[in-house]
């Protein structure tokens, strides 16, 4: 089974440099499940029913989040109604939305897709690692292929992570941190992982924020007004190959378009 997960995009440039390039990385990697990471989407800061409906259209089966989501308010309804968007599982669960899902591909079987927030540096919500049993105990009752997506700020918070489920899930992505790392490696008991896939979007910027602005807040230590990048727009995502029997990742490679070389 191939599965193509699209890191953090952000605003209308990243939108629109993945909309673009999508269909024809489904081409090439033959795949049969599309995942992206959209919590930066409008404007920087969650995402719209009208962008969410454009990267439905253009083949994405799943869109997961992260804490940046609730920065618009009218995500809750969004959660409410639409299934295919993922919030991170361990936030308390009064909440709208679904932490998990599986897709149903048909003749290719099922996905089970899991999203998961972090906590260190972070807001301090319910734990992902227990989270994540419970989640897992359930989805294994459908199918043996579980991408997870981790949403944290500490590096070592994901890899941990990702030792913890090793064996129980089929991959293991990081996000939020938007940079990406270059350690996309299958762990021995057959899980693919990375510590950030990046960021889909400006990088003539700080992580998406424009330069000045981002400089300013650093040394004034003071608010200002968020205002995102718009140049050297690059596109980051992973590819996962999972031999569908077993669960097991078989491949891993990541993708950065154009690259930075």
């Amino acid at each position: 089974m191939n599965i193509f997960f699209v890191g953090d995009i952000v605003g209308k440039p990243g939108l629109n440099l993945v909309t673009s390039l999508l269909k024809g990385y489904i081409q090439k990697y033959e795949v049969d499940c599309c995942i992206v990471n959209g919590e930066n989407t409008t404007d920087g800061k969650g995402i719209s029913d009208e962008d969410a409906r454009v990267l439905f259209d253009h083949g994405v089966h799943v869109i997961t989040t992260g804490n940046h989501l609730w920065d618009r308010w009218q995500s809750k309804a969004l959660l409410a109604k639409e299934r295919r968007i993922l919030r991170p599982l361990n936030y308390p669960k009064e909440n709208p939305g679904f932490g998990f899902i599986t897709v149903d591909l048909k003749e290719k079987g099922r996905v089970g897709v899991l999203n998961l927030q972090g906590r260190t540096y972070m807001t301090p919500i319910d734990d992902p690692f227990r989270s994540a049993d419970w989640a897992i105990s359930k989805l294994q009752n459908e199918t043996k292929v579980i991408f997870v997506d981790m949403h944290a700020e500490a590096s070592a918070e994901k890899m941990a992570l990702a030792f913890y489920l090793e064996g129980r899930a089929s991959a293991i992505v990081g996000t939020h941190t938007h940079i990406p790392t270059s350690d996309a490696r299958i762990l021995p008991k057959g899980t693919a992982y990375v510590t950030d896939v990046g960021m889909s979007g400006p990088y003539d910027s700080v992580i998406g924020l424009k330069k000045e602005i981002a400089i300013r807040r650093f040394m004034h230590q003071t608010p200002y007004k968020f205002e995102l990048g718009e140049h050297d727009v690059r596109m980051c995502a992973v590819f996962v190959q999972v031999d569908a029997e077993t669960g097991k990742a078989t491949k891993i490679e990541q993708v950065i378009f154009p690259s930075f070389q």
